[in-house]
């Protein structure tokens, strides 16, 4: 098949770009900045095209330059970025239209669940928003509907993993009770490719096997990991706070921590599984919260190989985010913590190496040191703003 992928430099973008070449089909990998592309393993066994949805002349043109395009994939979204609410929901919208315009059999779409009757978080609204775009006249629409995705270098997984690292003792807030139902991305893989051919058109949640309190997610990376950890309950935190604090504590961007901790007072485990009816499971099922945690924890020992090498798609690549991996793997990266630099050289030139690359203190002492750093960066930005340039410098 002739498919275009959108995202195609996103964590599950890149993993099905290689999972579409290795079954065979012609694929034409999508991006803003196509050049950006050539670090993936795949690049030579695809075609890359410029594209922008939020930019009709860069639809056309990118379409154009496709050619007879019979299944697109969009996992385009803007979630930490400002009104991204509205740039997702305009940008789904001209995408569609530009694809029924050049003839395109199907769309296929993966968002988030959408629990009926609860006020949905701004995150999974705008999820919601771009489903409903997607749908115009003429094109076939698969949404795909997803919780958590599992997985080394998954936004969610990578979250949980700092959390735990860092935090010897884990506050526990009463919404982290309410249930939620992750699915791994190699199932999430199983059913994209399944949308192109198998599925009727139409929404479908996905999901794994699982159902759990978010605590008991939480506590299952802990025992992948075989850290000890102690749990501490702390009612009356609003995941708006916490949310902020998160985003303090941990190296993923603030508002991108921001918008999916506000997410987590949703219900999100699937109202339907009539995919699985469709098209079935993967080969030995589903994968568990147990596998998917152990696979992950195991996947990130090591360097990380090129996407396209990876011999479990729970494995983190070489090309993911580059603050994913954990402590461990930033510190053997770059000699020193991504986020703190000019702090690592001056204690390790202290003569610390030795201690602070033994664990868990490396982790406990580059949470307060990112932390310390941060609110250094705050306060010479407000001097700045308040004395001059020249004062915030010193």
């Amino acid at each position: 098949m002739n498919v275009l992928v959108t995202g195609a430099s996103g964590y599950i973008g890149s993993r099905l770009v290689a999972a579409l070449v290795d079954d065979g089909d012609e694929v034409v990998a999508a991006s803003r900045h196509p050049d950006s592309l050539s670090v993936f393993d795949w690049h030579d066994e695809v075609r890359t095209v410029a594209l922008d949805a939020l930019d009709e002349n860069s639809l056309a043109a990118a379409f154009a330059s496709a050619g007879d395009i019979d299944v697109a994939y969009y996992l385009v979204h803007a979630i930490g970025q400002d009104d991204y609410r509205e740039q997702d929901r305009r940008g789904a919208r001209q995408f569609a239209a530009a694809a029924a315009e050049a003839g395109v059999r199907r769309i296929v779409y993966l968002g988030g669940f959408v629990p009926t009757d609860e006020e949905l978080s701004e995150h999974l609204a705008s999820r919601a928003d771009v489903g409903t775009a997607l749908e115009v006249e003429g094109i076939e629409l698969v949404w795909l509907r997803a919780a958590i995705v599992l997985g080394a270098g998954s936004t969610s997984y990578e979250m949980l993993r700092y959390l735990a690292d860092r935090l010897l003792v884990l506050p526990l807030p009463t919404w982290l009770s309410h249930p939620v139902q992750p699915i791994a991305v190699d199932d999430v893989l199983f059913y994209l490719l399944a949308s192109r051919k198998t599925v009727p058109a139409g929404g479908y949640d996905i999901a794994g096997p699982d159902i759990v309190p978010y605590r008991d997610l939480l506590f299952a990376y802990v025992d992948a990991a075989d850290l000890t950890r102690i749990g501490i309950p702390t009612p009356g935190v609003p995941t708006g706070l916490a949310g902020v604090v998160i985003g303090k504590i941990i190296p993923i961007p603030d508002a991108l921590a921001e918008d999916l901790v506000g997410s987590l007072h949703n219900t999100m485990t699937a109202s339907e599984q009539r995919i699985v009816d469709i098209a079935g499971e993967p080969r030995g099922g589903r994968t568990s919260i147990e596998s998917a945690m152990a696979r992950s924890v195991l996947g990130s020992v090591g360097t990380p190989p090129g996407v396209r090498s990876l011999k479990d798609p729970l494995r983190l690549a070489a090309t993911d985010a580059s603050w994913s991996g954990g402590d461990a793997l930033g510190i053997r990266r770059y000699g020193v913590a991504a986020s703190s630099g000019e702090t690592w050289n001056l204690v390790e030139s202290l003569g610390a190496r030795t201690l602070l690359y033994s664990w868990p203190v490396a982790a406990a002492i580059r949470t307060n040191l990112d932390f310390v750093e941060r609110v250094s960066d705050n306060a010479r930005s407000v001097i700045r703003r308040v004395f001059g340039d020249e004062e915030g410098k010193s």
